[in-house]
């Protein structure tokens, strides 16, 4: 028998929903400030189904967009508790891809430093083949 969709998640069920390690979702607890899970006696630990969406929001952008804990803070205070990153906003509307979209100076930073990172691996990649 599954859990209701509205139930608490223990750590291991969180873990495992989101697709992380727990110990994973202990560490982003400790470092973003927003993550924050029930905490029953002894000190264990249940998701709210609203701190699942978050948790998954947080490892989209972490382990799919490469931003960093820093960059996913900011982002959440820039937001005002909202998680939509850049490729969030381009893939939920693709016809606007081309169309410029308002983004926040520190996502614009990372961005720009993302750019001329793969800006220089292409560099090297053209001179290791000889172009």
């Amino acid at each position: 028998m599954s859990k209701s969709p509205n139930a608490f998640r223990s750590i291991s069920e969180a873990a495992e929903e989101v697709g992380v390690p727990q110990h994973v979702l202990r560490f982003w607890e400790g470092k973003l400030d927003f993550i924050q899970p029930v905490k029953r006696a002894g000190g264990r630990r249940f998701y709210r189904p609203e701190d699942i969406r978050i948790l998954q929001d947080v490892r989209r952008l972490l382990h799919d967009e490469g931003m960093t804990i820093k960059g996913v803070e900011r982002l959440y205070k820039d937001s005002k508790g909202k998680l939509v990153g850049p490729a969030a906003a381009v893939s939920a509307a693709p016809e606007a891809a081309h169309t410029p979209v308002a983004v926040s100076s520190s996502v614009r930073t990372e961005l720009t430093a993302l750019l001329g990172r793969i800006e220089a691996a292409q560099q090297r990649l053209a001179q290791a083949l000889g172009k």
